[in-house]
This record gives structure tokens, C-alpha cells and sequence, in this order.
């Protein structure tokens, strides 16, 4: 059934058992005291009978004795007076007395017992009952009675409490499942509503949705759910920014290379020029063009497509590295970065050549630039070992540390800015390249006395990785 499977019609099924359950419970305790309340009823009306015979001194005829024991629904009676035990009343017995019952201070758990005995018990049986005489007239009465007559009065009571009982589960449990609709049901699906309508457009602002449960939890998940979509649709803004930017870029880059390498040319003729003030710009001018090209070209780069799965080789590390060195040590102004190199001739790699160029050439020039920054003379270090599941490279610097804001946004593009003015882009294509190696780039530690990187490039080859096989 449908209705089962919904939050609501769950519920309205749990409320009507847990209500049944506890009506149950109060059903059986209840039976044993209309049980208690019948037998003593009995009892009341054979001390009546028998205080009538006694008022008569026991001259009444046998039609009035068999009218009064009838009237009580007993066979005998027995009255204990002044620790006299007095047989009243008698009529024959159809059957021996199968059990006696003494309901003076009978715990309840006893009355319990006796009263589910009596329900599962088909079979008419004459049993003995004892209670104390009402209105202190006598120490003890008696009586013997069927319990047929007694158990068919506690069926029909026990129905009549049943029927109750499931009158009452019903009506509460529409009464909750109407609450429930209300108060659950209704603010989950318009959550669920709401969720369905942004996935729809989720960069539109006005479809993020607004906290208006009154239930506390729920009022929790809207407002989790809001603080949800607000981020996502600021990504989506951003990412979509990017995109146009990246296409604004891709359209202009053809003219855009032609005005710098025009530039380019007439900035190494003027190298050529006797002036000594053109000849001391000329340096620094080409400098400015060639990372205006070289910012143009990694920008397209990296918005253009996802960088090519890597070539595999095997190749030594160590000539990598100087050939890295060497190219970053003539951006050096003198002797202001001192490169001490930790790697073993001897150590052989497997990786894209290319790629780990571009690498460690980003790392490095983060680092030299960090340090010119700081006007003081520093160190670059670069070590490199084997492990069981790889290799890994160190690339540490007695640089300033890195802002916060760029330990928070690192490997991010156009967010992860070390320098100012810088992109954030060489970071974000580092950490690229080493996740299509199947590794790993990650930032050790960034503080007052410099900054230390490590690159872990596995053994094993993964998924979608070209090259050779190991």
C-alpha cells in the first residue's frame, strides 16, 4: 500500500499500535478488577440473603431460599459471625468445588492471574469465593458460584473495552496524522519542492530558499540547505565568469601575440642601439614582454582544455633539476639566491619529462620570487629521494611564508596568488600535472622562516596514464 510507504501513513500506523499496545496494557489489569468487582458484587448480594434469612430466625420457606440464592447466582452461602462458621443458605451443587478464591488482600499480580485463568478456561468449573462482609456484619462470607456466567460477563466486558480502545487509536491517530501533515510533511516537501525548483536553475539567486519552519529542526535543515545554495550559486557565478573570461581571452589571443611579438622584435633592435639609457632599458623591456606572453599563453592554456595525460619515461632526475636551476638563476639579480641541490646522480625517475619541467620550474620561480620580494639574500633548496611507492622531490626557501589567504585557496586558479598581481594559475597547473601522474603536491609547512613543498610521484602506474609499462 502506497499509503505505508510515506512518512504519514507510517506514522498513522505506528500511532494506532503503540495506542493499542498501551490500551492492551491497561486491558488486562482492568479485566482482573471487573473480575474482582463482579465476584464481590455476588458476594454483597448473598450477605443479603443470608441477613434476610437470619432476620427471620431461619423460618423461610424453600421456594423464598432458592428465589434469594438465585438472585445472588451462588449455590450456598457461608457467614463467619463472632468466629461462628454458620452455613445460611445451601441448594444442591451440580459439581465438586474445583477451586477457592480468597479475595482479602489479594495482590494484584494474583488477581491478574486469576482472572486470564478464567478467560482461557472454556469449561464451567464451581469454585469457592471468600470476602470480608460489607458494613463489618460478620468475619468472613462465602460462596460457591459457576464461572460461566462469570466469564461470559468478562468477555463481553472485554470487548466493550476493546471496541473502546480501537475507537480511541483511530481517533488519535488521525488526530496526530493530521498534526503531522502540518507540522513534518508539509515543510519537508516544500523543502523537497524548493530543492527540485533550484536544481532547475540553480545559478538564479531568487530561487534559494527562504527558512520559514516553525519546527526548530527543520528551520535547521532550511537554513543548512540555504547557506547551501547561496555558495553553490556564487560558484556557479564565478564559474561562469570564468568561462566568459576565458573566452574574451581566446578571441583576443591571435592579435594579442602579434602586438607582443611586434613589440618583442623592435625591443631586441633596440639592444642594438649605442644609447646607453635604450641599451639599459632594452633588458628589462624584453623581460616585461616575454612574461606578458608567457602570462597570455599559460592562461589560455589552462582555461583552453585539461592538460594531456602524461607521456612516461625514464629519465635522470638530478639533470632535470640543474637544467631547472640553471634557467632560474638568470633571472637572478648576483648573488641573491643561493640554489643548494640534494639529488643523487644516480637516481632515475619515471614521469613526463615535460611535464615535471614545468613543475618544478613554477615552484622554483614561486620560491626566487618570494625571496627577491623580501630584498634580502636567500636560499632555494631542492632535495630528492625513493621510497617503497615512489619518488619524492622537496623544494624548500628561507622566503617570507605564504599569505593566509594563499595557504587557503593554494592549488586553486585565479585565487591562489602568492605574489601581488599574480594569478594564482602556476600553482593550480602544478598541482595538475602531479594529479596526472597519479601523485600528489602538498604544502608541508609555510611560516616565518620560509616555506617547503613536497611532490610524491607513485611507482605504480593508474588508470588512464600513457607511457610505458613498468
Amino acid at each position: 500500500m502506497k499509503l505505508f510507504n510515506t512518512l504519514s501513513g507510517r506514522f498513522l500506523l505506528l500511532t494506532m499500535l503503540f495506542v493499542m499496545l498501551a490500551e492492551i496494557l491497561i486491558f488486562v489489569p482492568s479485566v482482573a478488577r471487573f473480575r474482582e468487582d463482579y465476584i464481590l458484587s455476588r458476594l454483597e448480594r448473598a450477605q443479603i440473603a443470608s441477613l434476610a434469612l437470619l432476620a427471620t430466625d431461619g423460618m423461610i420457606e424453600e421456594n423464598l431460599e432458592r428465589e434469594l440464592l438465585a438472585n445472588a447466582e451462588v449455590y450456598n452461602v457461608v457467614l463467619r459471625r463472632d468466629e461462628v462458621r454458620q452455613l445460611v443458605l445451601s441448594s444442591p451443587i451440580p459439581a465438586p468445588i474445583e477451586q477457592s478464591y480468597d479475595l482479602r488482600d489479594a495482590p494484584a499480580w494474583e488477581l491478574i492471574r486469576d482472572a486470564v485463568a478464567c478467560l482461557i478456561d472454556p469449561e464451567n468449573r464451581v469454585i469457592r469465593v471468600m470476602g470480608s462482609p460489607v458494613r463489618q456484619a460478620g468475619l468472613l462470607i462465602e460462596a460457591t458460584m459457576d464461572t460461566a456466567p462469570l466469564r461470559s460477563a468478562m468477555i463481553d466486558y472485554g470487548l466493550r473495552i476493546l471496541g473502546l480502545s480501537a475507537l480511541i487509536s483511530a481517533v488519535t491517530a488521525v488526530l496526530l496524522f493530521l498534526a503531522v501533515q502540518r507540522l513534518l510533511v508539509t515543510p519537508i516537501r516544500r523543502v523537497v519542492n524548493h530543492m527540485t525548483v533550484y536544481a532547475e536553475a540553480p545559478e538564479d539567486a531568487r530561487r534559494v530558499i527562504e527558512p520559514t519552519a516553525s519546527v526548530a529542526e527543520l528551520r535547521e535543515a532550511e537554513e543548512a540547505l540555504q547557506s547551501m545554495q547561496r555558495q553553490l550559486t556564487g560558484a556557479l557565478r564565478q564559474k561562469d565568469r570564468l568561462a566568459q573570461l576565458g573566452g574574451a581571452v581566446a578571441k583576443v589571443s591571435h592579435d594579442l601575440r602579434n602586438i607582443l611579438t611586434t613589440a618583442q622584435l623592435v625591443a631586441d633592435r633596440m639592444e642594438s642601439s649605442d644609447d646607453p639609457m635604450v641599451k639599459r632599458a632594452a633588458p628589462k623591456l624584453v623581460g616585461s614582454i616575454s612574461r606578458a606572453v608567457g602570462l597570455c599563453e599559460s592562461t589560455l592554456a589552462f582555461g583552453k582544455a585539461e592538460e594531456l595525460p602524461p607521456m612516461l619515461a625514464r629519465f635522470m632526475l638530478s639533470s632535470l633539476v640543474s637544467d631547472v636551476v640553471e634557467s632560474e638563476k638568470l633571472a637572478v639579480d648576483g648573488d641573491a639566491v643561493e640554489f643548494v641541490i640534494d639529488v643523487p646522480g644516480s637516481l632515475a625517475i619515471r614521469a613526463d619529462h615535460e611535464q615535471l619541467h614545468r613543475v618544478l620550474t613554477n615552484l622554483v620561480r614561486n620560491a626566487r620570487q618570494a625571496i627577491e620580494a623580501t630584498a634580502k639574500p636567500g636560499t632555494i633548496e631542492i632535495g630528492a629521494g625513493e621510497e617503497e611507492e615512489g619518488w619524492w622531490i622537496r623544494l624548500g626557501d628561507t622566503g617570507p611564508g605564504l599569505p593566509a589567504r594563499a595557504r587557503e585557496h593554494l592549488f586553486q586558479p585565479f585565487q591562489g596568488g602568492i605574489r601581488k598581481g599574480g594569478t594564482g594559475l602556476g600553482l593550480a597547473i602544478a598541482a595538475e600535472l602531479v594529479r596526472g601522474h597519479g601523485g600528489r603536491l602538498e604544502l608541508l609547512k609555510s611560516d616565518a622562516e620560509g616555506t617547503e613543498f613536497m611532490l610524491h610521484l607513485p611507482r605504480e602506474l593508474g588508470t588512464g596514464v600513457n607511457g610505458e609499462a613498468h
